[in-house]
């Protein structure tokens, strides 16, 4: 790795850095008169298959507490709170029709709408499909436990798509029963209602949580109406065994105001297309899932885990394409309807046994997912009526199916040793049946496996500081909505897209400390990843991407974090990101025209990511955050003409909690973007009549309160 490079790439955030760390010696000699510094918390990451603490875990992973994520927020989106997490950017579309915009190192930076190449789990269930297509919308910031964020190689044991992991769990039903009420309003008509209800009763665990969202929209066409309900339930069917049962839905009607060009933007931020009012863009999802997993101690240190699931998932897009458009009928109509029943099972067995003078961990599993897709295609209008369902075009079900065995082994071979290896067998299967046979049969089928190795060395270097190495190799297939439209235009699934394959390593050090009256934890982490057939947008029109796979791209990169106490009232959290992602052999479109040339920057990345919080106590029950935010600019499309601009913007919040015998009343006030900057919030990458930004609100605030009940 070039580290001129990368600190070419880190300009005035690397000086950032040092004045962070020249702030922290300024208020450690008045720390030091301070004793009663907080306690560091023991955290156990639960993402890697051999749970581990935190520091002894030898993977980039960032574990957020599901308190503090509700802390001062609206609790409706991840991007509230997942800054603190290097590596990841998350950037809020302001458009609930269309998901969070989420890459992890450079891994899913592509997506024009949902979750790519990323893998999502909710209390162990998949929110990413098979192919690697995924959402967040699902996941119940109210009654979150915790989320954790894998990157790097160690990514890859979760099998195809794996290019960064999030896992979000449920808090478990504990203590006294208790009810929670909460009601917040901010801005643009957003309104977020919520209900709660946790505890255990007769030896069974339990949390239900119902919450509604609704919103005005920052810009025209944007209204959004969300409904999320999500419950845990704990059972211990005896002392060696224990059975968790979880459901979720999720109901979403929502406008989408699409993207606007660097001109428009520039001249009025709140601009919409005319064609997205005109043919009345909009998507409506419902989604309802369960999943039961059963766990059991077997006795000299081993353990079985069973875990099955089943969902369903239905889908309605107006999209924005005119009647006029050659694309209307090119791409088989501007409304597309889809039913998808999926479900899975993985088991799993684990053992620890002694091996010499150390110990050697093992897991043995297999992981199956299913999903059945009915598509439709219609046209989005009906004579002079536009915006409607018209004359069905497109017909066909589409299966998707994975069967992934895999192995896993942790062994301390040594004092302050210990090697970690996994493999994977990742095997996708994509099937299509074509029911609409005016034009001609389209029905095709094609499959991918590859065989995923990860190995880490880790070296414990004293009782608080770990450094480890690990390498890697992941797989990346082309998901459904990426073979559903060709590049020539030309009807059919494009089942020539092949999967792309990286090969990842990473140096990391991990440490906590307590010295010159300061006390906290840090980590840092140095990477690369060479992908060989990446997978690249061929064009976007309208909102019909299509895809091709260029040559090679590498990403590499830095990450720094922290957490510190600098004073018994007064924390601090940081995180820095540096990501160097580019293609490393150019490519050309499939007519031979637009050529890309090796060097470019990998579309939808952004160079340097900051995130710096304060958050201050005053007293028992007052909380003060004042946090800041900076995203380097944006390359919008692979040409790399067109970018948006990087931006900072700060956040104020105050919380207040008062407990009254068995009553507890909590109170927040926000104020986001406090210099009420303009700055685009996402870009749509690629997107064919350039209309690539999707800006961001100005000044916003937010207030809210809750109140609950302990019988």
């Amino acid at each position: 790795m070039h580290f001129s490079r990368l600190c070419h790439l880190a300009g005035w955030p690397v000086a950032a850095a040092g004045l962070l760390l020249t702030a922290q010696s300024a208020l450690a000699q008045q720390a030091a008169a301070q004793p009663d510094l907080p306690q560091l918390s023991e955290v156990t990451v639960r993402s890697t298959l051999q749970q581990s603490a935190l520091e002894q875990t030898p993977a980039s992973v960032t574990v957020l507490d599901g308190e503090r994520m509700r802390e001062r927020n609206l609790q409706v989106n991840l991007s509230e709170s997942l800054g603190a997490a290097p590596g990841l950017q998350l950037q809020n579309r302001q458009n609930y029709a269309q998901d969070l915009q989420l890459s992890i190192r450079g891994f899913g930076a592509r997506s024009t709408f949902g979750v790519r190449g990323i893998q999502i789990y909710v209390d162990g269930i998949p929110s990413t499909m098979p192919d690697g297509q995924g959402q967040t919308n699902n996941i119940d910031i109210a009654s979150l436990e915790r989320v954790e964020v894998v990157r790097g190689p160690y990514s890859a044991l979760y099998g195809n798509a794996s290019g960064g992991v999030i896992n979000a769990y449920t808090e478990r039903g504990e203590g006294a029963p208790s009810v929670e009420s909460s009601f917040a309003l901010g801005s643009d008509g957003q309104k977020r209602l919520g209900l709660k209800a946790k505890g255990e009763a007769n030896g069974i665990g339990y949390v239900l949580s119902a919450s509604r969202f609704l919103t005005d929209g920052y810009r025209a066409q944007s209204a959004a109406d969300k409904n999320l309900f999500n419950a845990r339930i704990d059972v211990r069917p005896d002392e060696y065994s224990r059975l968790t049962l979880v459901a979720n839905h999720v109901d979403i009607d929502a406008k989408d105001p699409g993207g606007i060009k660097p001109s428009e933007w520039a001249l009025n931020p709140k601009d919409v297309n005319a064609n997205a009012i005109k043919m009345n863009s909009r998507k409506s999802v419902k989604q309802t899932q369960a999943g039961l997993t059963y766990e059991r101690e077997l006795g000299a240190g081993q353990a079985l885990r069973l875990m099955a699931y089943a969902g369903q998932r239905e889908m309605m897009q107006f999209q924005s394409i005119p009647p006029s458009s050659k694309l209307e009928d090119k791409y088989k109509g501007g409304v597309i309807g889809l039913k998808r029943d999926y479900g899975g099972i993985d088991a799993r067995w684990s053992g620890k046994y002694e091996l010499g003078s150390g110990s050697l961990g093992l897991i043995a599993g297999l992981s199956a997912n299913t999903v059945r897709e009915d598509r439709q295609g219609y046209k989005n209008f009906v004579g002079n009526q536009l915006g409607v369902v018209g004359e069905l075009v497109r017909d066909e079900r589409n299966t998707l199916t994975s069967i992934d065995p895999y192995l896993q082994a942790s062994w301390a071979f040594a004092p302050r040793w210990k090697l970690d290896a996994g493999l994977r067998w990742s095997n996708v299967q994509f099937q299509s049946r074509d029911h609409f046979l005016a034009d001609k049969d389209d029905s095709g089928n094609a499959g991918f496996h590859k065989l995923l190795p990860v190995v880490s060395l880790q070296h414990e270097l004293n009782q608080d500081t770990n450094i480890y190495a690990s390498l890697g190799r992941g797989m990346e297939t082309p998901t459904f909505n990426e073979i559903s439209y060709r590049p020539d235009l030309v009807g059919g699934l494009n089942f020539g897209l092949k999967p792309a394959v990286s090969t990842s390593a990473e140096l990391g050090i991990k440490q906590r400390f307590n010295v010159a009256g300061l006390r906290g934890d840090w980590s840092a982490a140095l990477f690369q990843t060479q992908t060989d057939n990446e997978i690249v947008v061929a064009s976007n029109d309208s909102g019909r991407a299509s895809y091709q796979n260029a040559g090679k791209t590498r990403r590499r990169g830095m990450e720094l974090s922290t957490s510190t106490w600098l004073m018994p009232q007064l924390r601090l959290n940081g995180a820095l990101t540096l990501l160097d992602a580019s293609l490393r052999s150019g490519y050309c479109d499939s007519k031979g025209q637009d050529c890309i040339p090796s060097g470019n920057r990998i579309a939808g990345t952004a160079r340097h990511l900051g995130y710096l919080e304060l958050e201050w106590l005053p007293a028992t029950d007052w909380r003060v955050g004042l946090d800041w935010r900076h995203v380097g600019r944006i390359a919008a499309d692979d040409k790399n003409q067109v970018y948006a601009p990087s931006y900072n913007v700060a956040s104020l919040s105050v919380g207040y909690t008062k407990r009254l015998g068995a009553w507890k009343l909590s109170a927040f006030a926000r104020i986001d973007n406090l210099a009420d900057k303009n700055y685009v919030g996402s870009v749509i990458v690629n997107e064919g009549n350039g209309r690539y930004y999707e800006p961001a609100p100005g000044r916003q605030w937010m207030a809210g309160t809750s109140l609950s009940y302990q019988f």
